[in-house]
């Protein structure tokens, strides 16, 4: 039996300013239900924004990891992510005023005294884990990064670090296993910079709020203005970075991961093709269960008919945020007579209908007692990404971003297996529901 989720107990403020911007930020830790993930939400702005942390919202950057909703962001959220990571807690809400984590020291340690402050405590729900299965390697010049089957229960990380003879910064290695010594081994071990990386930040307005000692900038000396913590801190603040990028695929990892060079960057592609092996097992423990809703259920709910009813059955939905549902594909569909003839693909734009339906059925769980509904108004970066043929099994995937009085945001996926067939964002007008 897998371990229970966990929350804190009770409220836990961060200030400082960030690393990056300078700005004044606070982050406010709050309890989260069951199943509620980890979500950050914006309160500086003029209407909260919600971005959970997961690989979907993070955006580019150099040297750090974002989130990102529309045109908001919060930057720097990896150290806090490791924080909460580290002390293994799967459902917190995190209220940021200002544009980015406070930085601190540059490490994680602030977060995690404050959160174990807080108190945690465990959940009626059992914790989910990504078990790798096959290796999945990431390459980006002469960085590495490679997720590996466990020999057992435990998520166990080697990282090479080596910036050549010529760094004052000698090569590194350490190896962890995640654990309860996360507290004092990795959660101290600050960002660092090299001397003549943090002029040229400085060059660029960056950090210039930074005094001596405020992070580790390493000089041909050593560390200027502080000491090391660790011999090898350097390296234990890449493993601490790459924990917490690692959790923005939503739930822990049971693992090998070997690191060689590897930054957010490769971090975060790593994630992204390790969310593909955790849909596909998600969706095969899924399909054995009973579905939320039948096809009897939908019809009820959506007005299409044959042959435009495009959702066989909902096999997961989370309260208003998430939905998951099953579009069987076989030979008999009309479209196909005519797309191909010999050579059968399902259109595209059914595919994106699809999706549009189970969008529509997570949208009136919300909009059921208000007396509206959904109309599609707008497509937004929809892409194709795989052929669908008779035979397979489309998993369609629907994620609420935002539902305002006259709109509403969905976004929306369809796979094959672990393959991603289409992507779309998808915008609904709410209107009057016609008696």
């Amino acid at each position: 039996m897998n371990q229970p989720q966990k929350t804190i107990a009770r409220e836990a403020v961060v200030s400082g300013r960030g690393l990056f911007t300078g700005c004044d930020s606070k982050a406010v830790f709050l309890p989260a239900p069951a199943g509620h993930g980890v979500v950050f939400v914006r309160t500086d702005l003029q209407r909260p924004v919600r971005m959970p942390a997961v690989v979907q919202h993070v955006t580019k950057r150099t040297r750090r990891s974002t989130l990102r909703s529309g045109a908001d962001s919060i930057e720097t959220i990896e150290h806090c992510m490791a924080a909460v990571a580290g002390l293994g807690i799967d459902n917190i809400q995190i209220d940021v005023s200002g544009g980015e984590l406070p930085g601190m020291d540059g490490s994680c340690r602030p977060f995690v005294e404050a959160l174990e402050a807080a108190g945690i405590v465990e959940q009626n729900i059992e914790r989910q884990y990504l078990r790798i299965t096959e290796p999945v390697e990431v390459t980006d010049g002469s960085g590495t990064l490679l997720a590996a089957p466990p020999s057992g229960d435990e998520c166990y990380i080697i990282f090479d670090l080596d910036y050549g003879t010529g760094s004052p910064i000698k090569r590194q290695l350490f190896s962890y296993t995640l654990g309860p010594d996360f507290s004092r081994e990795i959660a101290p071990a600050r960002t660092f910079v090299l001397e003549e990386e943090a002029q040229m930040l400085r060059s660029r307005g960056m950090g210039l709020h930074l005094a001596p000692g405020d992070v580790l900038v390493v000089g041909e000396k050593g560390p200027i203005g502080t000491d090391f913590r660790f011999i090898d801190e350097c390296v234990r603040h890449k493993i601490l970075d790459l924990i917490g990028d690692l959790y923005l695929l939503g739930c822990p990892i049971r693992g090998r991961i070997v690191a060689y060079k590897s930054g957010h960057t490769l971090n975060q592609a790593l994630v992204r093709r390790l969310r593909s092996m955790l849909e596909a097992q998600r969706t095969g423990a899924l399909s054995k269960t009973a579905p939320v809703m039948d096809i009897r259920t939908i019809a009820k709910i959506l007005p299409h008919r044959y042959p435009m009813l495009l959702v066989d059955r909902v096999i997961e939905m989370d309260g208003d945020r998430r939905a998951v549902g099953i579009k069987n594909v076989t030979f008999n569909e009309p479209f196909f007579q005519g797309h191909y003839p010999g050579q059968p693909v399902m259109p595209g734009v059914l595919i994106v209908e699809a999706m549009a339906q189970l969008s529509g059925l997570l949208l009136a769980h919300k909009l059921e007692h208000t007396g509206k509904i959904a109309l599609l108004m707008s497509l937004d970066k929809v892409k194709v990404r795989r052929p669908v043929v008779p035979g397979d099994q489309l998993v369609l995937e629907a994620e609420n971003i935002r539902v305002k009085a006259r709109t509403g945001h969905v976004r929306s996926s369809a796979r094959v297996g672990d393959q991603l067939a289409a992507e779309a964002i998808i915008k609904f007008m709410i209107v009057d529901e016609v008696q």
